[in-house]
């Protein structure tokens, strides 16, 4: 199940999940329904934890360390296929697991019904990564042979009703100016469509509202809110990033303090390692950086855009997507977090 933050996936599949146990339960059906979210540290942060929580799941203790991985993993089939059922196994940010352990854990598990005689498991994979499936190995897909379902972002109009549905019971009665759902729910749509984003902005006006002893939440408090969530979004997401991403966006800010200038791929690498030496960080490829320089894109702390230099190839032409009333901070925070003086 694919799909952006905050539109749905897991509360669709817990939701159903719920619905299918209640099926099972009158039907006399045994099933057994495991959600595991895999971006949890020191539980799915190796192909030995996940398998020994499935295998504990079932009953069989296993010791945190210790064991080769083969045993787990045939004290963890010995334990699923101890009688007669079926199982649902929930892994939520599946992406993350692949990406922690490698593709090899997806494989055995989906040709685990081969092994087992009583038993039979299914997989349920949730991830916002679209591309997800495609980065997975050729024998890994095919055994996969997944269905895919996508949850689009929500719109305005799906966003307002679940605001209604929320704000009715987290607000007295006529506490909401006109306007306000419309508002939110448009600022929230024109983003990213998540509902987690919207529901957000509508709490936080509240709280800006409550403060000021108004009686009421104003489209004003809405503008406030936005401006607040957006300052503590950006200045979260750079200080929850890596040294070498930090290090690479600070050569780009350090780089832009001249409005005037265009800023490329090339010059920011020569920065870049100029920093890693100041801070005794070892200097990645330029390949690895430039890698660096489109998750930074993507995640809208800055912008690039690709220029052609004809028989001199292509480059990455770089602009800062951070407000100018936030750079000094930002700069400050990057330059503490990596010791620069």
């Amino acid at each position: 199940i694919y799909g952006k933050t905050g539109t749905g996936k897991t509360l669709a599949v817990r939701y159903t999940a719920d619905e299918l146990k209640q099926v099972a339960r009158d039907k006399n059906i045994p099933l057994k329904i495991f959600y595991l979210n895999c971006k949890l540290k020191k539980v799915v942060d190796t192909e030995y934890r996940l398998i020994a929580q499935l295998a504990r799941f079932f009953g069989k203790a296993i010791p945190a360390t210790g064991l080769p991985t083969d045993e787990v993993y045939s004290a963890f089939y010995s334990a699923l296929d101890s009688e007669k059922q079926v199982v649902l196994l929930i892994l939520d940010e599946i992406d993350q697991l692949v990406k922690r352990v490698g593709d090899e854990v997806v494989y055995n598990l989906t040709r685990i019904n081969s092994e087992l005689e009583q038993a039979q498991l299914s997989i349920i994979g949730i991830s916002n990564d679209l591309l997800f499936a495609d980065n997975l190995e050729p024998r890994v897909k095919s055994s996969l042979s997944e269905e895919e379902l996508v949850f689009p972002p929500y719109n305005a109009v799906e966003l307002q009703g679940i605001l209604k549905e929320r704000s009715a019971v987290s607000f007295k009665e006529d506490v909401l100016e006109e306007g306000v759902i419309p508002k939110c729910a448009a600022y929230a749509a024109r983003e990213h469509g998540d509902a987690r984003r919207a529901l957000e902005l509508l709490r936080v006006s509240g709280e800006i509202a409550e403060r000021r002893n108004q009686t009421t939440v104003s489209i004003m408090n809405i503008d406030e809110a936005e401006e607040k969530l957006e300052k503590d979004r950006l200045h979260e997401l750079v200080r929850t990033q890596p040294k070498q991403f930090q290090a690479t966006l600070y050569a780009i800010i350090d780089m832009s303090a001249d409005s005037d200038k265009i800023v490329f791929t090339g010059e920011v690498y020569d920065l870049y390692k100029d920093i890693c030496k100041q801070v005794s960080l070892r200097p990645l490829t330029q390949r690895r950086v430039s890698d660096i320089i489109a998750e930074l894109d993507m995640l809208g702390i800055i912008h690039t855009r690709i220029i052609s230099k004809g028989r001199y190839g292509r480059t990455k032409q770089i602009s800062l997507s951070i407000p100018s009333s936030m750079l000094a901070k930002i700069k400050k925070l990057v330059s503490e977090d990596l010791g620069i003086s």
